[in-house]
């Protein structure tokens, strides 16, 4: 069998703007890549206004992420799967989340589908989010703790029994590619190479409010070669990312030049590997790749 990783994301949109570049790095390797969603996105708002199918968006902001979703999958070449909760929205202050969405679900319920895929395609790798969900969205907070919750009940013989034989994951990653290095080293390449550009002054702001945020990669995945398959998977999801959008501030040519790497954390191994690492799968053995 192949290397396998498995990736778990609160909305459709999600995995192509954490992690797309190295999806599309290990396909180009044979390595099987699995996305889950663990929302159908249904509560997003429109952030495109020049969006096409707008009418659609309004009428069926479910069924157009659908096929958004599809042509993302079709850019990198994942397998993807829907857990199927609905999207909790992001509430404003003392707003409460909509009763039945996923961020209310009782864990051990919204768990069960999880563990039944983990048990089924057997990834090596997990990679979803940190505790604060990246940033404080109930749907991507609860994605941190199913991801969790199903990495330690996907393993034991005693939880869900109906969903399959029990796997162990060996690796467990959060996201970390938008990191305050990643952003200096950018500032850095344009301040030496094109300190005339209006995208300094910007990229200046964006160094101030990161400059304090803690470096806590481990892992540097090699993409400089993915990033217009990732950009194109981007531009798949358009309700949710328009032309202008800030995914787009930097030249694939800048990025590759001065930062050439998607970033992760190693939060749980079972495995020894040195760091920093190159490569998700590192330390894990032909033998544990063959089980």
């Amino acid at each position: 069998m192949s290397q396998r990783l498995l990736a778990v994301h609160a909305h459709p949109d999600d995995e192509s703007s954490k992690g797309a570049a190295t999806y599309a790095h290990y396909r180009s390797i044979g390595t099987e890549v699995l996305v889950v969603s663990c929302t159908g996105g249904e509560r997003g708002d429109i952030q495109n206004e020049s969006l096409e199918p707008k009418a659609m968006a309004n009428r069926d902001m479910a069924g157009l992420r659908r096929i958004e979703m599809a042509a993302a999958q079709a850019a990198i070449g994942f397998e993807h799967r829907w857990l199927g909760y609905q999207d909790s929205g992001l509430p404003e202050k003392d707003e409460a989340v909509p009763a039945n969405s996923f961020a209310l679900i009782p864990l051990e319920v919204s768990a069960e589908p999880l563990v039944k895929i983990i048990r089924e395609f057997r990834p090596q790798v997990l990679v979803t989010y940190d505790e604060t969900g990246g940033y404080p969205h109930p749907d991507h907070i609860r994605t941190h703790e199913i991801s969790l919750f199903a990495y330690e009940a996907a393993a034991d013989t005693s939880l869900y029994p109906d969903a399959g034989a029990p796997w162990q994951v060996s690796k467990v990653y959060y996201d970390r590619i938008f990191n305050a290095p990643r952003i200096e080293a950018m500032y850095q390449f344009l301040l030496a190479n094109a300190p005339e550009t209006p995208q300094l002054a910007q990229m200046d702001e964006i160094r101030g409010w990161m400059k304090d945020r803690p470096d806590l990669t481990t892992t540097q995945v090699p993409v400089g070669e993915f990033l217009d398959a990732r950009d194109q998977a981007l531009r798949a999801h358009a309700s949710q990312v328009a032309p202008d959008s800030a995914f787009f501030f930097w030249p694939n040519d800048l990025q590759r030049q001065a930062w050439p790497w998607e970033d992760f954390q190693l939060a749980k191994s079972l495995v020894d590997s040195p760091m920093p690492e190159a490569d998700l799968f590192a330390g894990i053995l032909a033998e544990e790749v063959s089980r």
